[in-house]
């Protein structure tokens, strides 16, 4: 039992020693926060990831900016996560977060920047496909021009698998995003890019958790205005074995960019259908009543019908958009 003390008359109390409350695990590092977070996915990578450590580690170290290496295992089935143990003990800039079940390379990245320590945050990709030798290129610029919130490595290269499918299917999409967001996108989904952690915290939850959530980082920050410097790189060829699945993920990628014009503009996406349909069905009227007065035929009406309801749909879409609170 815990005996009570009761100090002598005239003594002052000594103060109540308050318990310090549990840092919150998405709060800034006391005091010595650094520069730079580069949050690096992992997921089956072991026979190559120490040499990516190293690689972006030595870079770094000349660059002279203060940084952390924030390793991420995505319920990797191989030696990953025991690599990343050990060279942890030979780095120690580096932290290490395991999943214990496979998220994905977006949720990856999402949770990596929400529990980053550095204003600046880094993707990239372990996979040794990227120049990660340019990180602190790509980081100098935001520091030195506060006009830019990200930086991306626009590759000029294609080395992934399925190289004759992918780069017709890239080209289109990002001509898609490019007419959607009125802007020039020299590479949509790169995985080698830097950006202002403030600015993309309000858009974390709207990335998805497979591959394309880099795209959805890109369209987040154009259609705020957020402005994107695009830096040519080269892109070499994966160590390891690709992850990408290529009808399955080019589903994903178009899928996406249309959900994130439709988040942000609507109108863009469902009033040229609209009044395509209604236009159609004016003039096909026009022609039906001079060909057969009077007559007005059923598929005429259903083209005007169906303008009129996504013309409607989208009016609609449009004002929640823009009564909605937040991003």
């Amino acid at each position: 039992m815990t005996e009570l003390v009761t100090p002598a008359p005239g003594t002052p109390a000594p103060p109540t020693e308050v318990p310090a409350a549990a840092p919150h695990p998405e709060a800034p590092a006391p005091a010595s926060a650094p520069t730079v977070t580069i949050v690096l996915p992992c997921y089956n990578e072991g026979e190559h990831v120490l040499q990516e450590i190293e690689r972006i580690t030595a870079v770094m170290l000349a660059s002279g900016l203060t940084y952390e290496l924030f390793c991420i295992d995505d319920a990797s089935t191989d030696n990953t996560l025991a690599v990343l143990k050990q060279a942890q003990l030979d780095y120690p800039n580096i932290r290490i977060l395991p999943f214990r079940r496979n998220g994905g390379s977006g949720t990856a990245r999402r949770i990596g920047t929400q529990q980053a320590y550095g204003e600046i945050v880094v993707w990239t990709d372990a996979d040794m496909t990227y120049e990660n030798e340019r990180i602190p290129e790509l980081v100098q610029v935001l520091l030195d021009d506060p006009s830019y919130d990200q930086v991306v490595g626009a590759r000029t290269t294609e080395e992934g698998t399925h190289k004759w499918a992918r780069v017709p299917a890239k080209w289109l999409i990002r001509k898609v995003a490019e007419r959607l967001t009125n802007q020039k996108i020299p590479d949509l989904n790169s995985g080698l890019r830097a950006f202002r952690r403030s600015v993309a915290l309000p858009y974390l939850r709207l990335l998805p958790a497979g591959f394309s959530c880099v795209t959805t980082i890109t369209i987040a920050f154009l259609s705020n205005q957020h402005d994107i410097l695009y830096v040519p790189t080269s892109y070499a060829k994966r160590a390891g074995k690709s992850k990408f699945h290529f009808v399955q993920d080019a589903y994903r990628y178009i899928l996406q960019v249309l959900r994130m014009v439709m988040y942000f503009d609507p109108l863009k996406v469902l009033m040229p259908l609209a009044l395509w349909l209604v236009g159609i069905g004016v003039v096909k009227g026009i022609v039906d009543m001079i060909r057969h007065p009077f007559y007005f035929p059923a598929n005429t009406l259903l083209l005007l019908v169906s303008g009129l309801l996504i013309g409607a749909v989208a009016l609609l879409a449009d004002l929640v958009v823009r009564s909605r609170d937040g991003v």
